[in-house]
């Protein structure tokens, strides 16, 4: 079972959970579905296969991003995104995945990337 990685405030519903996905299973399941591809990241995107009403979201890079420091590296700068955009553009019942990609992850400004995962689930979306 995913544990619980971002909760909503009180203001905001309270029954909506943001869940980390850890099994290999689940990345499988949507490596080939709707995929946004963008300078500095992919974007993976399914709907959920169970009947919760989670958002889900997983990280991942390959060792052609770099050594285990910038793999690290680049997986927090996805993080730090995901939570911004994922709870107010992400839906209910759907499974996300970034996947870093070579030199661009790092080096690439924070606000373009949050541009560009915005843009990423909207037209990921608009293809449903």
């Amino acid at each position: 079972m995913s544990k619980p990685y971002l909760k909503f405030s009180k203001d905001e519903m309270i029954d909506q959970l943001v869940v980390r996905l850890k099994n290999r299973s689940d990345f499988i399941k949507i490596a080939k579905k709707n995929v946004f591809h963008s300078k500095a990241f992919v974007l993976q995107a399914c709907e959920r296969s169970d009947s919760l009403k989670k958002i889900g979201v997983g990280f991942t890079c390959s060792k052609k991003v770099g050594n285990a420091v910038t793999r690290n590296k680049a997986k927090r700068r996805l993080k730090e995104i995901a939570k911004i955009v994922i709870p107010k553009y992400g839906k209910i019942g759907w499974n996300y995945v970034l996947i870093g990609r070579q030199a661009q992850t790092v080096d690439t400004k924070l606000s373009l990337m949050i541009e560009d995962l915005k843009n990423g689930i909207i037209k990921v979306h608009s293809k449903n």
